[in-house]
């Protein structure tokens, strides 16, 4: 097998010029390392399907296990396991109501995160 990476000459440039300027612009806008990682952390999180139908879901009512685990077709344990890293991530949040325990959105601009990323995936040609 060949170490060597193939890459698409299509996507080097032939001409070998730094415009310093620009280079010094996008450093300034740049976000802080810190900023950048919690970002990554945030799209990964965003990144399995069953995460996004829940987000999705508590955008509308708060739900409980066992309502969501109905939605999706999926285990109570599963479902746990995805609220798990949703509260982690600080996107979801809970109340308990005797033995019940209710989840909603946290952060109550989330639903328009999506709705930008869908709208931006409808754009795409």
């Amino acid at each position: 097998m060949n170490d060597e990476k193939e890459y698409n000459t299509d996507d080097l440039c032939h001409i070998r010029c730094i415009h310093r300027e620009r280079v010094a612009s996008a450093k300034e806008r740049e976000a802080p390392a810190g900023e950048i990682e919690a970002l990554a952390q945030l799209f990964k999180t965003l990144g399995d399907p069953n995460r996004l139908r829940v987000l999705q879901a508590l955008a509308h009512d708060e739900m409980c296990v066992c309502d969501l685990a109905a939605f999706l077709n999926i285990t109570e344990s599963a479902v746990s396991h995805q609220l798990r890293l949703l509260r982690q991530m600080r996107l979801v949040i809970n109340r308990r109501e005797g033995a019940v325990l209710y989840y909603r959105l946290h952060a109550p601009s989330l639903p328009e995160v999506i709705a930008a990323a869908q709208s931006f995936l409808g754009s795409i040609p």
